[in-house]
């Protein structure tokens, strides 16, 4: 929450500009600047026309030096006979000629000169006599006004600091407009939003026949799943405003301010019914209460209850739907959930093969493909990819080809954008020597053999000992279907093939490195989820040791639910686990040490091996490459 608090300070420094003082500092330094430039062009144009006295006149007439004279008013202008001009003034109740007179100018002379008298209107007039006083005062005046109206938006600011920082989209903005059209997959989330948008459009058919359209949808789904971009394809099918603000956004350090700002954005969407309110990650301020979580903030929890009596206090006939999107539904405060508030809960889960084939197909329309691309196979080797990953490979196709100066994205491109989503850019410059290339490339071959051998583990479709990320080398394995489920023989046989490059080195260098240490972390993990979460031991029966979801947020996990006698005996049970599975795995690589020996050594001549080359080095040591009929046809645990 402090985090959130400082951020938005730094933002509100940003946003509001130069302090006052900066600003009346500034004002200053422009008048000081328009002063002297004033007084620079002044001396310029005295300095241009020469002032001398009209004694100084009458003396050059006589010597017929001057060829024409310029009278405006008092104002005497003489232009010589070399095109020089001189000013100078005569007496303003006397006329030129009366005034040259009197000293004793030859007619001859005075007839020769050229004498041009000019009235001044009274404007000119007066805009010479008062622009000395009238400009510098204008001036002073612009900067009282300007220092005046900063100040009071400053404290207007004060008042204003409890209005909805919420974001409006307004439904005939087309560049911000998403339908459902621009968004793939999820379909039965699409058919419960249907609803709502029929809702929004045609009112008068629920009503009439007594139904009550939801007052709040939540969308719940891992992160990247496209939420957001659903709540706006819900406002943009129907055509109405889009109110979007992010759960963090109502809490401030004053008391007051969040329950103030869920007012004002109830009722500013109530003024522009039909409306839609999106609050993006409401487990924020929605978490349970009393709980402590969250630093306790009094504040959020008082944020929570406005929004409670806001949503309870819809009339049936308002027609403005709250929409909320998380990933964390665990953690929200049950009277958020109940019938009457977000009484429709929408999940969106992970796309599967077809829905990824569709997203990719969607972020391929503005992009040039070339003819050898199949996204079909894209969306094959992408399984557990989330939309935003899916956006993010396509996006990183495009960049990888234009940085090859191509002016269309390959298979290749996308290829290569699959693996550096998912473990990071190759790091090309992390040059292993001799010994740990050879290391790195036994142990990839250990992972690959084991999941080749083993019936339930996934088909290895790619080894490389090119770093990536962190990882020195890394086995790409792809299951042939997505999966949503998984049995207990398909996790034993994933533990083995973690443990395959852990058993190659043991039984090659007689040492270990390292290089093992991540699969180690995961196997342990997977072991002790099938035993204290999956009810997969047959020793410890089908219990869940595990803390509740609720529990886990008061950092109570295995040891807060059972006693230390049963977590003795769930360690005993994960070790005997991880025990077998290194057997499997021994036992394996011993058996099959020559196809181990062929993989590494042409794993180290070409660094990486498609899986077309590695099912062909399989069948030269006597090994049948798994096809997809032998997993389909495999008995479950």
């Amino acid at each position: 929450m402090a985090n959130s608090r400082e951020t938005k300070r730094k933002n509100r420094k940003n946003t509001d500009g130069p302090s006052v003082w900066t600003q009346l500092a500034a004002a200053f330094a422009a008048f000081v600047v328009i002063s002297i430039g004033y007084g620079l062009i002044r001396q310029y144009v005295i300095a241009q026309n020469e002032s001398v006295p009209i004694s100084q006149i009458a003396a050059d007439i006589t010597a017929g030096k001057i060829s024409s004279i310029e009278v405006q008013g008092d104002s005497i202008t003489a232009t010589y006979a070399d095109k020089t001009t001189k000013t100078s003034h005569k007496e303003t109740e006397s006329s030129l000629t009366d005034t040259l007179s009197k000293y004793n100018i030859p007619q001859d002379k005075l007839a020769a000169v050229k004498i041009d008298i000019e009235e001044q209107g009274g404007a000119r007039f007066w805009f010479l006599t008062l622009a000395p006083i009238v400009v510098p005062a204008l001036l002073l005046l612009g900067l009282v006004w300007y220092l005046s109206r900063q100040l009071r938006g400053g404290g207007m600011q004060a008042f204003s600091f409890g209005r909805s920082m919420a974001r409006l989209i307004n439904p005939e903005d087309g560049a911000q407009k998403v339908t459902f059209a621009d968004v793939a997959g999820a379909k039965e989330a699409k058919v419960e939003l249907t609803e709502i948008v029929d809702f929004l459009k045609n009112p008068k058919k629920f009503i009439q026949i007594g139904a009550r359209i939801p007052k709040g949808v939540l969308l719940m789904g891992a992160p990247g799943t496209g939420k957001t971009l659903l709540a706006r394809a819900v406002a943009g099918e129907a055509g109405v405003p889009f109110f979007s603000i992010s759960g963090s956004e109502f809490v401030e350090m004053f008391v007051g301010v969040g329950a103030s700002r869920v007012r004002d954005l109830f009722q500013t969407a109530k003024r522009s019914s039909p409306a839609i309110i999106f609050m993006d990650e409401i487990d924020a301020v929605g978490r349970i209460r009393g709980s402590g979580v969250g630093g306790g903030n009094d504040e959020r929890e008082q944020t929570l209850n406005q929004i409670l009596v806001e949503m309870d206090g819809f009339e049936p006939n308002e027609k403005v739907i709250v929409m909320a999107a998380t990933n964390r539904p665990d953690v929200l405060d049950p009277a958020l959930l109940r019938p009457g508030r977000f009484d429709r809960r929408v999940v969106i889960d992970l796309p599967d093969r077809k829905d990824r084939e569709d997203i990719l197909n969607v972020h391929a329309r503005t992009k040039p493909m070339g003819p050898d691309v199949k996204i079909s196979v894209i969306a094959e080797r992408t399984p557990g990819f989330s939309g935003a990953d899916l956006a993010n490979l396509m996006n990183e196709a495009a960049i990888l080809a234009a940085r090859e100066d191509r002016t269309e994205i390959t298979q290749y491109d996308l290829i290569r954008s699959i693996e550096k989503v998912m473990l990071g850019p190759e790091r090309r410059s992390h040059v292993l020597n001799k010994k740990e290339k050879e290391i790195t490339a036994f142990h990839e071959a250990g992972h690959a053999l084991v999941a080749s051998v083993l019936p339930y583990a996934d088909p290895v479709h790619k080894i490389s000992i090119i770093s990536r990320g962190r990882a020195a080398g890394y086995t790409l394995k792809l299951p042939f279907e997505d999966r949503k489920m998984q049995s207990r023989r398909e996790f034993l046989d994933d533990i083995a093939v973690s443990l395959g490059g852990y058993v190659a080195e043991q039984l090659v260098f007689g040492d270990i490195t390292t290089g093992a240490s991540n699969d180690l972390q995961v196997l342990t993990n997977l072991a002790r989820n099938m035993v204290a979460r999956y009810g997969m031991s047959e020793k410890m029966g089908p219990i869940a040791f595990a803390a509740s979801a609720q529990r886990a947020m008061f950092g109570e996990g295995v040891e807060g639910d059972v006693s230390e006698e049963v977590q003795a005996q769930v360690d005993a049970e994960v070790k005997r686990i991880i025990t077998e599975a290194h057997k499997k795995a021994e036992e394996i690589i011993t058996k099959h040490r020559k196809a181990l020996d062929a993989i590494s050594v042409r794993l180290v001549e070409v660094e990486t091996i498609e899986r077309e080359d590695f099912e062909d080095i399989l069948i030269a040591n006597g090994i049948t490459p798994k096809k997809k009929e032998d997993i389909e046809h495999a008995p479950l645990a």
